[in-house]
């Protein structure tokens, strides 16, 4: 090269070089709040509204579940919203009107309890708090911590109607729930019933399943005699009529009255309450006899026991007995004619508590699995022990209050707690065992450990009680002439989720389904203060099941709504309220007001009805096109919507149900404040952003448990900062791009054509994707089609015509073209994921007071972006490159060359493959100066690839001069009238 040859720094100014301020360092912790206030000051989601409206879009309804107003946010509460503002996002970009109303549940127990926490503390007792007052400052409470998690949601990028929310203690929430329970009322499904309900003993109320979770805990397991006081015969088909027969069975009852039936129960304390044994009619039974026990032993030489044979042996290994023997069968018909004494039956200072007879009874729900394969009914205290009360007629007992203490009066055992005021064990498990080793009742105890039902709110056990209840009736019918999808609560719901709802998962449907096909009636009431009340009157004197128990009557109830929407639920507890809600109709003596309150999830159950139905931005046809939540929430809120929903309006409020999973630490295991390996969402946006998070969401499939750690946030931001990297590339390609540069597509080089068909492909997939809220799938194709097709191939192909070419050649405006079109297209479908970086990408491109990609729809479908044939080509080309391309890494690899555009090599093909292929522009495509192309056979010794047959990679230097304009090595360099340049470059420099 001559000395006054140009260098390459010389030419640099005259390269068309990308040209940006987009940074590729993010800091969204510090500039994502600017975005959320210039939002604000937009009023984006408003603007949204009014576009859809002047150009009448069909509305796309997402109805909130309802957060509770109680405190901070957590990950499962950042997972659940990003993923309801995704599909919101999404739906609008797609041509929706896409309306979010956000909701919090503000009424139920969690608040009530931290108000009484605050009254514990201070020594003061809530009852002595007048109930106005108590409610008042629960209201108080839900207010601020509602405003604590807006902004925690928002900051999120989460969009909706924040300054309008639900929430459902507000007066006209308030009136609709009261208003929705009294359809319950009039249509007759509501009445009031005695018994099980899983009963708080230390909140003193009871609960939903919903509101209980399952924890292990340590109680007695024991075993207990019921002696046989009657052991019938000639009552049953199976008893022969001749004498000799006849005999034989009064025998076989002589044996049988003189042993006991051996049940076994880990809830000792239920024993007093004991009106049955159950048995199973298909498991084998047999009359087993003791022959040794040591001196320490309940059992006696001689005792005859009747078990289950699959569990007699370890029975009475459990009661240390040493020898045995199974002196026959008995059978199913014998043991329903059987009758047992209660174990207190007899014992002095009873006073004839319990001398009644024990009958055995026959029930599906035994099993030998464990126990003696009897089991002990106590039609109080469990639903299967109820159900076998009602169909065989057994009374109810009473002996447990409210605080889970034995009545004063029950001998033996009175005032003994079940649980302590603080949820810990009581006396009375301890008792009742202590009288059965008294009275010999007691064959065998074991300290165990079970799985049990526990407040999800104080964390204390709870207990099976019968307790005078209020219930909805889920198989009487209705009668309010909704009878399209049924005439029962049950069956408008089954039919519903089967005929009326799309699932995602489709694994949603099956477990709703199975839930609400086999669940009681549903249990209303509560016996706390911070709610709604059920609003009704019971006739003094009346029985729950006399016609006019409950007062039915349309002006009372009109009374009632109006005082509710003007005042809100407070007015059921003002001085005066029964007799002025009785009115003159109605003689207030002659009828009691019931104070209990709704199960706060009829409340949320409710939320359709005054938020779908109710307000201007709701539906049009009172219905969701979505309900989102997690998965517990097929015993929650989809639960108690659905069955609400079908007892006043006869179907399922929801079109579509999406479930997803748990929040899970990066090991997989559950997030535990005691544990410490919680992940708050705060501190997530203060380190990486709330855009990390939101692509975290994208990133996981939500129909399973998710995990998140910081390892997996720093793959999730090292995703971004590829997808990052994509995106400032193209700003800075496009700096320069004008409309007068724009190339039609039937003008392009194959190439972009190719890349116009991806593109339309790649529309139709992201469409279907977000169609189906299959975000981890859109994001997937989105980002390999960003960082492997454009950034890793198209953009590195083309960066030497869009630097090198003269401003004005095709090939350089027909790529231009193109990355504007990918522009659109990129920041608008990764919209709803990353709301802030795609507002800063399109912003640093489209500035301006009013400019903003949330404004933006997804760009339409373009079908003559279609070239199937072009796309064809270029996979076989593409897999020529591969074997290019891997050969060039090798001499790399091996020092031989140090960039691409050193080489010159000689690619062997097949002859119908070689008609496809241009060499100048293949060069091009395979970023080296020259290339030959050759039809001869593959010479040994070429680099080959096993997937792509005939085609081999003969390497060989680039010869001629290094171009100082584009760099490449061509034999002209040097011929030109600019020193050291191609002819390429020359011309460039004379445009």
């Amino acid at each position: 090269m001559c000395a006054d040859t140009p260098t390459a720094n010389q030419y640099k100014d005259t390269l068309n070089l990308p040209k940006t301020d987009f940074p590729m360092r993010a800091g969204l912790p510090k500039r994502e709040p600017e975005w959320l206030a210039r939002w604000e000051e937009m009023g984006i989601y408003d603007r949204l509204r009014e576009k859809a409206k002047a150009e009448t879009r069909p509305a796309f309804t997402l109805h909130d579940g309802p957060p509770y107003a109680n405190g901070n946010l957590h990950i499962g509460h950042a997972l659940n919203k990003i993923l309801k503002d995704m599909v919101v996002r999404s739906q609008q970009m797609m041509g929706r009107d896409a309306r979010y109303i956000p909701g919090w549940d503000c009424h139920g127990l969690p608040i009530e309890w931290k108000i009484e926490e605050k009254y514990r503390a201070k020594g003061r007792d809530k009852d002595e708090i007048p109930v106005i007052d108590f409610r008042q400052e629960c209201r108080t409470f839900a207010e601020g911590w509602v405003d604590v998690q807006r902004e925690e949601f928002k900051r999120l990028g989460v969009t909706g109607n924040w300054e309008k929310p639900y929430l459902t203690m507000d007066f006209h929430a308030e009136r609709v729930i009261a208003e929705e329970f009294m359809k319950f009322l009039m249509t007759g499904t509501l009445y009031q019933g005695s018994k099980p309900v899983m009963w708080s003993p230390v909140e003193k109320t009871a609960l939903a399943e919903a509101e209980v979770e399952y924890h292990d805990r340590q109680t007695d397991a024991i075993w207990v005699k019921f002696p046989i006081t009657k052991a019938r015969v000639g009552e049953s088909p199976v008893d022969e009529p001749d004498d000799h027969m006849g005999a034989g069975a009064q025998l076989l009852a002589e044996q049988l009255e003189e042993s006991a039936v051996i049940i076994w129960t880990t809830t000792p304390w239920t024993i007093p309450q004991n009106r049955a044994i159950c048995f199973g009619e298909g498991i084998s039974y047999g009359l087993y006899e003791i022959t040794a026990t040591p001196e320490e032993c309940w059992a006696s030489v001689g005792d005859t026991y009747i078990m289950a044979d699959a569990l007699a042996e370890a029975a009475l290994t459990q009661a240390r007995v040493e020898g045995f023997t199974r002196r026959r069968d008995v059978t199913a018909g014998e043991l329903s004619r059987v009758t047992c004494a209660h174990p207190f039956a007899g014992a002095e200072g009873a006073g004839g508590e319990w001398d009644f007879d024990v009958p055995l009874l026959a029930g599906d729900h035994v099993t030998d699995d464990a126990g003696t394969g009897f089991v002990h009914t106590a039609p109080s205290h469990g639903d299967d022990d109820y159900a076998i009360g009602v169909k065989h007629g057994l009374p109810m007992t009473y002996n447990v209050l409210d605080d889970s203490s034995y009545r004063a009066d029950l001998p033996f055992f009175g005032g003994e707690c079940i649980l302590k005021p603080n949820g810990k064990p009581g006396g009375a498990n301890k008792a009742v065992i202590a009288k059965l080793v008294e009275l010999d009742r007691l064959l065998a105890r074991q300290r165990i450990t079970i799985s049990d039902a526990h407040s999800w709110r104080s964390k204390a056990p709870v207990i099976r009680l019968n307790r005078p209840q209020w219930f909805a009736a889920i198989d009487k019918p209705v009668g309010d002439g909704n009878d399209t999808y049924g005439e029962t609560i049950r069956q408008r719901a089954l039919t519903s989720i089967d005929q009326l709802v799309t699932w995602t998962p489709q694994t949603g449907r099956n477990r709703l389904y199975s839930m609400i096909e086999a669940r009681p009636d549903w249990v209303l009431s509560r016996q706390r203060a911070w709610g709604v009340p059920l609003t009704c009157f019971v006739k003094k004197g009346a029985q729950p099941a006399d016609p006019d128990y409950l007062l039915r009557d349309p002006a009372v109830n009109a009374r009632i709504v109006e005082a509710f929407e003007n005042e809100g639920a407070d007015s059921w507890y003002a001085e005066g309220a029964k007799a002025r809600f009785l009115g003159n109709e109605h003689d207030p003596e002659a009828y009691e007001q019931v104070f209990d309150i709704l199960d706060v999830w009829f409340d949320s159950g409710s939320t359709h009805a005054f938020v779908l139905r109710d307000r201007e931005d709701g539906s049009e046809d009172g219905l969701a096109d979505l309900y989102l939540e997690g998965t517990d929430q097929h015993r929650g809120w989809f639960h108690s919507s659905m069955l609400q929903a079908c007892g006043t309006m006869g179907r399922a409020p929801y079109r579509g149900v999406l479930t997803h999973g748990f929040t899970l630490d990066a090991k997989g295991n559950k997030m535990s404040k005691s544990v410490g390996n919680t992940v708050a969402p705060e501190k997530v946006v203060q380190q990486y952003g709330a855009d990390i998070l939101r692509l975290w969401v994208a990133q996981s499939d939500y129909t399973v448990d998710l995990r998140i750690g910081d390892e997996i946030l720093k793959n999730v931001a090292d995703s971004y900062r590829r997808l990052r990297n994509t995106m400032r590339y193209l700003l800075g390609a496009l700096s320069a791009f004008e409309e007068a540069d724009r190339v039609a597509p039937e003008q392009m080089p194959e190439m972009e054509r190719v890349i116009l068909h991806m593109m339309a492909d790649l529309d139709e997939r992201v469409r279907a994707g977000y169609a189906a809220y299959d975000f981890q799938g859109v994001f997937q194709s989105v980002f390999h089609f960003a960082t492997v097709t454009l950034s890793a191939q198209y953009f590195d192909i083309r960066k030497d015509a869009l630097y090198c070419d003269k401003p004005d050649s095709l090939r350089r405006r027909a790529a231009l073209t193109v990355m504007d079109a990918i522009f659109h297209r990129l920041t608008a479908w990764l919209a709803p994921i990353l709301v802030f970086t795609c507002e800063e990408v399109w912003l640093e491109r489209f500035p301006g007071p009013d400019s903003s990609i949330h404004l933006q729809d997804f760009p339409a479908p373009r079908p003559d972006w279609r070239h199937p044939e072009a796309v064809g080509r270029w996979e076989v080309i593409r897999g020529v490159r591969r074997v290019v391309t891997g050969g060039l890494e090798l001499e790399r690899q091996a020092k031989t060359i140090g960039a691409s555009l050193e080489a010159a090599p000689t690619v062997h093909v097949p002859a119908h493959v070689a008609g496809m292929i241009d060499p100048e522009l293949f060069a091009d495509t395979c970023i080296v100066s020259q290339l030959t192309v050759s039809t001869d056979p593959v010479p040994e010794g070429a680099f080959t690839l096993p997937d792509v047959p005939g085609v081999g990679m003969v390497f060989a230097r680039a010869e001629g001069e290094k171009c100082q304009r584009c760099w490449k090595i061509l034999p002209d360099v040097g011929t030109h009238a600019h020193p050291g340049t191609c002819a390429r470059c020359n011309d460039a420099l004379d445009a």
